[in-house]
């Protein structure tokens, strides 16, 4: 437990930390606020804010203002401690580091006023968001005209509930002052993710002033980006780990992997910071970037998961510390994945893929295959079976991207067998389905490949047939033995 005697972390308390510890390199008092981010949690505070703070030094204009649309909590926990916090960073040696770019905290449901005003402050050259795929409002491609917050937003313009009420609200007010325009630039993990959010501030705007709609479109940039880093949730360990190193309570502390990548669309309609002086990424092919990490990352993660279950492995760690299935999935984004997928231009993939196998064998990270393999048919399509459709119109290989999904079906029936549900939104198909497969791999093969919402048009393909049904033989009983027999067997067969 805390102590409720010891010193609160705070600019005060800074100089008497342990010199373990690392510290913001500029005085926090002296940066002045040019970004707003909406949704300041943990992701936030371990992703872009950290970018923001290796930059603070030289360039002291772009510290952070950050707004919770509703929950008081990061303000409360931060205020106190002059928006500072803790950064546990997970490796083989872990490191603490003091974080002070969030300069401001702020709630929008009991400070409006103040979040408006910020936002029209004409030093806030940029707006970021982190407030996960609800938070858009969005229904389907559109704008969810009938989610209560749009609902009212679009009532009471001028009294936003909403992100994108928000946004819109501060353009409006900058046009209206003759201010140049903030950028808008999304950090959700989120396919085309800028693009989404410019649809929807437009739709919003065209319902509320045609001629504001018209300005925004014209001159308002909402860049793409991607975000990549494993974030896990905040715990009473950290919090102990934190006050004994520090010698002071930090209420909310957080931890990250070592790892971090940020792509951001080089589009934007007013000043930015230099991202690129701080290892941020700036591209015009944020698309190339996320097909990397969802055919490459994703993919791999995927494999491990099933292939690593049947394996009776617990978590990715201990599936990269099985010699043959480590091997073999690095060999499956080298010489199957990589070649199969138009990377983006100056993109190093044998970095790339170097980068993500340090990560999977990260011992201060434990994350679970059983969570990875949750929502099978709706990871596979994109993360496997698309690359194995580009592989195929290449006239490659496909026989070990086949065996990760033999072994998703060998994983499936394992479940079934053991009265097990699955963590995916076709549970009872294929529960059903897989009771009645018998271990055959033409009856088996042919009975998964009629769930058309996972395979098609792949399962009309003969040559994919015949790779995952040789896969799905080359597993066998998918006991632990089989399956490492078989991804011995794959690449010497390839």
């Amino acid at each position: 437990m805390q102590s409720q005697a010891a010193t609160r972390l705070s600019l005060q308390a800074l100089a008497n930390l342990p010199s373990s510890v690392r510290k913001p390199a500029y005085e926090p008092a002296d940066t002045r606020i040019g970004i707003v981010h909406l949704g300041p949690g943990a992701f936030h505070r371990a992703h872009q804010a950290v970018y923001l703070d290796d930059l603070l030094a030289d360039h002291p204009d772009w510290a952070i203002c950050g707004v919770s649309l509703h929950s008081t909590d990061v303000r409360n926990a931060l205020q106190p401690q002059d928006g500072l916090y803790t950064l546990a960073l997970l490796g083989e040696q872990s490191q603490l580091r003091v974080i002070g770019s969030i300069r401001e905290l702020l709630c929008a449901r009991e400070e409006p006023a103040a979040v408006l005003a910020r936002l029209a402050d004409p030093a806030v050259r940029l707006v970021t968001l982190t407030i996960t795929e609800k938070g858009y409002c969005l229904a389907g491609q559109d704008l969810d005209v009938s989610h209560p917050d749009i609902v009212h937003d679009l009532a009471s313009p001028s009294t936003p509930h909403s992100a994108i009420g928000y946004l819109v609200a501060g353009l409006r007010a900058r046009r209206q002052l003759g201010l140049a325009p903030y950028t808008v630039l999304s950090c959700d993990n989120l396919a085309d993710n800028g693009h989404r959010l410019r649809r929807a501030a437009l739709q919003f705007a065209q319902r509320i002033d045609a001629d504001l709609a018209e300005w925004i479109e014209a001159e308002v940039a909402f860049p793409c980006s991607m975000v990549d880093s494993i974030t896990p949730a905040t715990d009473d360990a950290l919090r102990e780990r934190v006050q004994s190193e520090l010698g002071c309570v930090d209420a909310w502390p957080i931890q990250r992997e070592t790892y971090t990548q940020w792509v951001i669309e080089d589009r934007f309609c007013n000043e930015r910071p230099p991202f690129e002086c701080v290892g941020a990424t700036m591209s015009h092919d944020i698309a190339g970037y996320d097909r990397a990490k969802l055919r490459l990352l994703n993919g791999a993660h995927s494999s491990l998961a099933y292939l690593g279950s049947l394996m009776d492995l617990e978590t990715v760690g201990d599936a990269m510390s099985e010699p043959r299935l480590a091997g073999f999935v690095g060999r499956l984004m080298r010489e199957s994945i990589a070649p199969a997928i138009a990377l983006p231009e100056g993109m190093d993939a044998g970095a790339y893929i170097d980068a993500i196998l340090e990560r999977f064998r990260n011992p201060s990270i434990r994350h679970r295959l059983s969570q990875i393999a949750w929502d099978g048919s709706q990871k596979l399509p994109v993360r496997l079976l698309s690359t194995i459709a580009d592989a195929l119109a290449l006239g490659r290989s496909i026989a070990p991207l086949c065996l990760p999904i033999a072994a998703w079906m060998h994983f499936v029936r394992r479940q079934a067998r053991n009265g097990v549900a699955l963590v995916d939104p076709l549970n009872e198909v294929l529960s059903s389905l897989a009771v009645a497969t018998t271990g055959d791999p033409d009856g088996d093969v042919a009975a998964f490949l009629q769930l058309d919402a996972v395979f098609a048009p792949l399962s009309a393909d003969k040559r994919f047939m015949a790779a995952l049904r040789a896969a799905y033989a080359a597993l066998g009983n998918a006991t632990p033995a089989a399956v490492t027999s078989a991804l011995v067997a794959v690449h010497q067969a390839d």
